[in-house]
C-alpha cells in the first residue's frame, strides 16, 4: 500500500469512526510504525494494521455476529462471554471486505491484537503492544514504565502488558481470556521468566 493509498485510507476511516475511536486509531498506526522501525519490522504492515486495528469495534453486537458466521467464524461460549472481544474476530473481515486489505500478517496483527496468543509474531506482538502504549491511553498501570520498555525489550514488554492485564482481572473477578493466558504462558516458558 502506498502513501496516496494509506491517506485514503484515513479519510474512509474518519467517516466511519467516532471522532475518539479515530484518534486512539492514529494513535495506534503511529505508535506500531515507530516499534516497526525500532525492531526491524515492515513499517507498512504495522502502519496498516495499526490503522485497520478497530475497523469493526463501532459494529453493534448483532452485526459483529452475523459478520463473523460470514467470516465463518463459529461463535463459542467462550466468545459469547467476551463481547467486547468480538471487535477483533470480525476486524479481519472487516478489513478485507469493507478496505480492500488482504495481506495475512496485517489480518493476523489485528485478529490478536486484543488478547495476544502463543507464538506471536513480531508485527502482531508490535501491534498489541501499540494499543496498549498509544499516546491517547492513560489509563493502565505504569503506562510510563511500559513505553519505555516497549522500545526496550519487546517481548518483555508484551509479558508485562499480560500479566498485568491478568492481574487487573483477577482483582476484579473478571474471567481473562484464555488466548491471554496462552500469551502470558508462552511468553514465560520461552524466556524463562520467573514468577514475581
Amino acid at each position: 500500500m502506498n502513501r496516496k493509498d494509506t491517506a485514503e485510507l484515513r479519510r474512509k476511516l474518519e467517516k466511519n469512526l467516532s471522532a475518539d475511536r479515530f484518534q486512539h486509531t492514529l494513535g495506534v498506526a503511529y505508535t506500531a510504525a515507530a516499534l516497526a522501525m525500532r525492531y526491524q519490522a515492515s513499517v507498512e504492515d504495522a502502519e496498516l494494521a495499526g490503522l485497520l486495528h478497530d475497523c469493526a469495534k463501532e459494529y453493534g453486537k448483532k452485526e459483529l455476529l452475523v459478520l463473523g458466521e460470514k467470516a465463518g467464524h463459529v461463535w463459542s461460549e467462550e466468545d459469547m462471554a467476551s463481547p467486547q472481544l468480538w471487535h477483533a474476530i470480525v476486524g479481519p473481515y472487516v478489513a478485507e471486505q469493507k478496505y480492500d486489505v488482504h495481506a495475512p500478517q496485517v489480518l493476523s496483527a489485528i485478529r490478536w491484537h486484543t488478547t495476544g496468543k502463543r507464538e506471536l509474531s513480531l508485527l502482531e506482538k508490535i501491534v498489541f503492544t501499540a494499543d496498549y502504549i498509544e499516546p491517547n491511553r492513560d489509563k493502565a498501570d505504569n503506562l510510563a514504565e511500559i513505553r519505555h520498555l516497549a522500545f526496550e525489550n519487546l517481548d518483555d514488554c508484551v509479558y508485562r502488558i499480560t500479566e498485568d492485564t491478568l492481574r487487573y482481572l483477577a482483582a476484579r473477578n473478571v474471567k481473562a481470556d484464555r488466548k491471554t493466558e496462552e500469551c502470558y504462558q508462552w511468553l514465560k516458558e520461552v524466556k524463562h521468566y520467573d514468577d514475581k
